[in-house]
């Protein structure tokens, strides 16, 4: 009976969208439109999802299963089933695939910074370590995965950079040599800075330093990736394009990378993303766990149609814009900052049905600047 009503739904959802231009036919001559999938995605487990995701999107990124503690989670031992099972997914559907990521300070267990008996590991050892995690991972989907976020969120708020264990360790040029191993283990493939909250004056300030030194040292960067973690009145129409033009003055293309818009109350004054922040729960920063009030929905595609308004001013800067789950009930705003809420930020409701935020959408493509 489980399998008759998830063929049931799959078949219903497929005739209401095909009435429809898709994400992607209707981006086509503007940027690829991606999406980050979960396990159940990409190897089909939940296939309704799965053909949602076939049907809108021309691009994909893996939340997880390529984050170091899911791929390397031991020395000696790397874990490539769902990484596999994702790169498949994408090649057999004919999608831009990107790997999420190479170097980051978060999920990335102790036991790298770390020797045999639990003490710091020197310089040489540290970057030996990373070169054979990067050399590994990017050598077994050489000219499959065609573009890398090599270094995640390495500036701070303020524009300095992050004293994360690789800049301790290594010191700064850890970042250079991220590059430099990436782009050795398959030079054909995109490679990227990935980044929250540059729309943040100071710390696109630190970011645009950061680029114009890399560059100096002779790394090609294809493209900026802004992780666009926005609100419904976060950032501006000007700071966006403004940000946005700012780094394709540098020579480089701008991703969207992780597009979704918190609908909820904010547990904090602080627009960042920082995956390690937690919030205690509270009724009044989960008030629509029976439903988005259509107020809200229609603020919501108002939105929506703000920022892809701008995104298509910008479009010929631009090479993606990637959301970061498929529907609501799989998106991490569920339980970031705050665990447990019912949050409604992306284009598909829990059912995989589009929002208004979907048609919205679908008529920013219609109006080219």
């Amino acid at each position: 009976m489980k399998t008759v009503t998830i063929i049931s739904a799959a078949l219903t959802l497929a005739a209401h969208l095909s009435a429809q231009p898709t994400l992607k036919d209707a981006f086509k001559d503007d940027f690829l439109i991606g999406a980050a999938l979960n396990p159940g995605q990409f190897t089909e487990a939940n296939p309704s999802e799965g053909d949602l995701v076939k049907q809108q999107f021309s691009s994909i990124t893996p939340e997880n299963c390529l984050k170091w503690e899911n791929v390397h989670p031991a020395p000696g031992k790397y874990n490539f089933y769902l990484p596999d099972r994702y790169v498949e997914f994408g090649v057999n559907n004919h999608m831009f695939i990107i790997g999420h990521t190479l170097i980051w300070h978060n999920q990335t267990p102790d036991w790298v910074f770390q020797d045999d008996q639990g003490k710091p590991l020197t310089r040489d050892a540290l970057l030996a370590r990373m070169h054979d995690h990067i050399a590994t991972v990017v050598g077994r989907y050489r000219g499959r995965i065609q573009g890398w976020d090599v270094v995640n969120e390495a500036v701070n708020e303020d524009g300095t950079m992050r004293e994360s264990k690789w800049r301790k360790i290594i010191g700064p040029d850890f970042i250079l040599k991220a590059y430099q191993y990436a782009h050795e283990a398959d030079p054909a493939a995109e490679l990227y800075y990935n980044e929250y909250s540059l729309e943040n004056p100071n710390k696109r300030a630190g970011a645009v330093r950061l680029i114009t030194e890399l560059q100096a040292q002779g790394v090609k960067i294809t493209a900026i990736g802004l992780q666009g973690h926005y609100n419904l009145d976060w950032p501006s129409e000007d700071q966006l394009s403004d940000t946005i033009a700012t780094f394709a003055h540098l020579g480089v293309k701008v991703n969207i990378t992780e597009l979704d818009i918190n609908v909820l109350p904010s547990a904090s004054q602080n627009m960042t993303a920082d995956v390690s922040l937690k919030y205690r729960a509270a009724a009044k920063l989960n008030p629509y766990t029976n439903g988005l009030p259509a107020t809200l929905q229609q603020a919501l595609a108002a939105r929506y149609a703000t920022l892809f308004g701008v995104f298509m001013q910008h479009r010929h800067s631009m090479e993606r814009v990637t959301f970061w789950g498929v529907t609501d009930g799989n998106s991490w705003l569920n339980d970031w900052p705050i665990p447990g809420r019912t949050n409604y930020p992306l284009l598909f409701d829990r059912a995989g049905q589009p929002k208004p935020a979907f048609a919205a959408v679908l008529a920013a493509a219609q109006a080219k600047p």
